[in-house]
C-alpha cells in the first residue's frame, strides 16, 4: 500500500476558503500601496547565490535555502572540501543559486540592473513568496509571502512619515485596532555602542539587543558577554532595559544619553522629525511607540527601523517591519542611492485576523446560485441565463451531471451556495426560473430580470 503523501515542514496547502481570505488581505494591502503611489514589480523566486549571501548577517546566511547545481552537481566540487566534509566551503562549488530570503535585496539588485530605465525616486511594491530555512513554529514558516513597499532615490524623512501612515491605513482597513508601530534608529544604536565603548561590537550588540522580547534581559546580557562585550559596557546600557515615558520624553532622555555622540544625535534628530510629524498628522487606529531596544538584526539598515506588533490580546510576533538603508544598492555597485521600505507579514496578519474573527462573512463566499441539472435541454436553457448573470457580475454555475436532485442540493449545501435555480419543462415553456432559498426553503417563480435582481441584491 502506497504511503500517504506529505509536504515539507514549514510549508502549507491552502483550501479555497483560506486562499479567499489571503486574497482579501492582499487586495487591501495592494490597493493601499497604489493609493500611496507605489508601482508593482516582480523578481525571480531564486537569485544567484552571490546576490543574497553576506547581505543578512551570519544568522541570515544560515537560513538561506541553497539550490544544488543542475545535472552532476558534484562535477565542480572542490575535492579537498568534499573529502574533509567541509559543508560551508563545499556549498559554493555545488550551489550557484538560492531561493530568495526576502524581497529587499532582490529589489536592490533590480534597481541596479535597471537603473537606466527607472525614474527616481522610485516607489515600488512587491507581493511574492520568500523562503527561510528556519525552525517552524506558530506564525513562522519556511515558505511565506512578504508584501513590501520601498522608495529609493530620496533621503527625505517625509518618506518615513508616509510609511507610518501607510501601515496605519492598511491595518485600519483590515479592522485591526491597537496595532503598535515601533520605531527606532540605527544611528541611535551606533551612538549607544559608541558611548559605552563597544563600537567595535556594534553588530553583536544590536543582534543581542533585538532579542530582548524573546530571551529577556538576562538572556540578552548573557549573549553580549559571550560576544565579548564587557561587563562595564553592559552596565552602562542598563537604562535601555527600562526605558519608559512618552515618545517626546524618551527622545529627550536619548538626547542626554547620546550628547557626546555625533552619530547618535543625528539619529535623535531624525526620530524627532518623524515622530513629531506623525503625531501632528494623527493615526487612525495604530499606536506609534519609540522602542530603543529595537534593532532588527539585518545589517543593511542605517536609519529609521520599524517593527509592527499586533494588538496585545493576540499572542503573536511582529506582523510587519522595515527601515532606511542608505547604502544597500552600493553592494551592487550603485552608490549614493538611499532607500526606505516596509513589509507586511501576510501569514501572521492572517492568523491575527482569524483569531480576532475579523474576516467579513462574504470573503469566502462561493457561487450565489447553483442551477439544478434535469437533463441536456434544461441544462442548455440554464446556461443561457448563467452566461448573462456572469456578465452582470453574479457568480453562478450549473451542476454538471444529471444526478439525483437530492444529491445536487446536498452539493450546494456543502459548498455554502445560498440559492438553487430550478428549471423544468414548465419553466422553459413560460420562460421563467424557480429561485429557491436554500437557507429558508422559500422558492419563487421569476422571469430573468427579476432573477438577476434577486441574486444581485438578496
Amino acid at each position: 500500500m502506497a504511503s500517504k503523501p506529505s509536504i515539507p515542514k514549514g510549508t502549507r496547502d491552502f483550501s479555497p476558503t483560506e486562499v479567499a481570505k489571503r486574497n482579501y488581505i492582499i487586495q487591501i494591502i495592494k490597493s493601499n500601496f497604489e493609493k500611496f503611489g507605489f508601482q508593482p514589480i516582480e523578481t525571480p523566486s531564486f537569485e544567484n547565490s552571490e546576490t543574497l549571501m553576506g547581505k543578512y548577517g551570519e544568522e541570515g546566511d544560515r537560513l538561506i535555502f541553497k539550490i544544488l547545481n543542475s545535472g552532476d552537481y558534484l562535477a565542480k566540487a572542490n575535492a579537498t572540501h568534499l573529502e574533509n566534509k567541509d559543508s560551508t566551503k563545499l556549498t559554493a562549488s555545488i550551489s550557484e543559486k538560492a531561493l530568495r530570503y526576502d524581497l529587499t535585496v532582490p529589489f536592490a539588485r533590480y534597481v541596479v540592473q535597471h537603473q537606466n530605465e527607472i525614474e527616481f525616486p522610485f516607489k515600488r511594491y512587491q507581493i511574492q513568496p520568500v523562503w527561510r530555512a528556519d525552525r517552524p513554529q506558530k506564525g513562522r514558516f519556511r515558505e511565506f509571502f512578504q508584501c513590501d513597499a520601498d522608495v529609493v532615490g530620496s533621503k527625505s524623512l517625509w518618506q518615513e512619515v508616509e510609511l507610518v501612515q501607510l501601515y496605519d491605513t492598511v491595518f485600519s482597513a483590515l479592522g485591526l485596532e491597537g496595532v503598535t508601530i515601533k520605531i527606532n534608529n540605527r544611528k541611535i544604536l551606533s551612538g549607544i555602542a559608541e558611548v559605552i565603548g563597544a563600537s567595535d561590537k556594534l553588530i553583536d550588540f544590536t543582534v543581542a539587543l533585538d532579542k530582548l522580547d524573546k530571551i529577556g534581559e538576562d538572556g540578552v546580557k548573557k549573549e553580549m558577554v559571550e560576544k565579548g562585550i564587557s561587563e562595564d559596557a553592559i552596565l552602562k546600557v542598563q537604562p535601555l532595559f527600562n526605558f519608559t515615558g512618552t515618545i517626546s520624553e524618551k527622545i529627550n532622555q536619548l538626547s542626554v544619553l547620546l550628547a557626546q555622540s555625533e552619530e547618535g544625535m543625528k539619529g535623535v534628530d531624525e526620530l524627532r522629525f518623524i515622530c513629531e510629524n506623525v503625531t501632528k498628522l494623527e493615526l487612525s487606529n495604530s499606536i506609534l511607540d519609540l522602542d530603543v531596544t529595537l534593532a532588527r538584526g539585518l545589517n543593511y539598515y542605517t536609519g529609521a527601523i520599524f517593527e509592527v506588533a499586533p494588538p496585545k490580546s493576540v499572542s503573536m510576533g511582529s506582523i510587519g517591519g522595515g527601515g532606511r538603508y542608505d547604502d544597500l544598492t552600493g553592494i551592487f555597485g550603485l552608490k549614493n542611492m538611499s532607500g526606505v521600505g516596509i513589509s507586511f507579514g501576510l501569514d501572521r496578519i492572517y492568523l491575527v485576523i482569524e483569531e480576532l474573527n475579523l474576516f467579513p462573512q462574504t470573503v469566502a463566499e462561493t457561487s450565489r446560485a447553483l442551477f439544478i441539472n434535469y437533463g441536456d435541454t434544461e441544462a442548455f436553457y440554464g446556461l443561457q441565463a448563467i452566461k448573462k448573470l456572469r456578465a452582470e457580475g453574479v457568480k453562478a454555475e450549473l451542476y454538471p451531471d444529471n444526478a439525483k436532485v437530492a444529491k445536487q442540493f446536498q452539493h450546494a449545501d456543502k459548498r455554502g451556495i445560498p440559492f438553487a435555480v430550478i428549471v423544468g419543462e414548465a419553466e422553459m415553456t413560460s420562460n421563467t426560473y424557480v429561485l429557491k432559498n436554500l437557507i429558508t426553503g422559500e422558492q419563487t417563480a421569476l422571469d430573468y430580470e427579476s432573477l438577476q435582481q434577486a441574486l444581485l441584491h438578496c
